[in-house]
């Protein structure tokens, strides 16, 4: 008898077929490319929007700072001005007043003639005249012969 060759082993998986369909491996991998994709997108986005407001954070920080300055100063000038020192600066230079024994001062200018010592004024007897009075009364006397009464 003649032996046939034994035939070759056959594969007893089932032959996949190209069908045109995706795996599920394909999706997924689909899936985390698109949501990474719009993440980055959205990521890019808000970096993009932020930096206005990263120089608007830097300019107003600046005017905070200067405006501190500008307190601390006025805060050291108001100490100053509340001081006896900035009292007797203010009345000696722009009061024009003296402590006792000091003499005062006043520089003239040379073309400005100025007179050694004033004659002293004559006194004058000054008549007062007497006050003028009130309008009620001036009506009363109006409409009445009578004087006002005295309240």
């Amino acid at each position: 008898m003649a032996s046939t060759p034994n035939p070759p082993p056959r594969d007893t998986r089932p032959k996949r077929r190209r069908t045109g369909q995706l795996s599920g491996l394909q999706v997924m991998f689909a899936a985390i490319l698109a949501i990474g994709l719009i993440l980055g997108l959205n990521f890019t986005s808000l970096i993009t929007a932020g930096r206005p407001l990263q120089e608007l954070y830097g300019s107003v920080s600046q005017e905070i700072e200067r405006l501190e300055a500008e307190q601390a100063e006025l805060l050291v000038e108001r100490d100053y001005a509340r001081s006896d020192a900035y009292v007797e600066s203010w009345a000696r230079d722009e009061g024009k007043m003296v402590r006792p024994g000091d003499v005062l001062v006043i520089p003239v200018p040379s073309d400005v003639v100025v007179e050694a010592t004033p004659e002293p004024l004559p006194n004058i007897n000054v008549e007062t005249t007497p006050p003028e009075p009130e309008n009620w009364t001036l009506w009363w006397r109006l409409f009445f012969d009578t004087p006002p009464p005295r309240f």
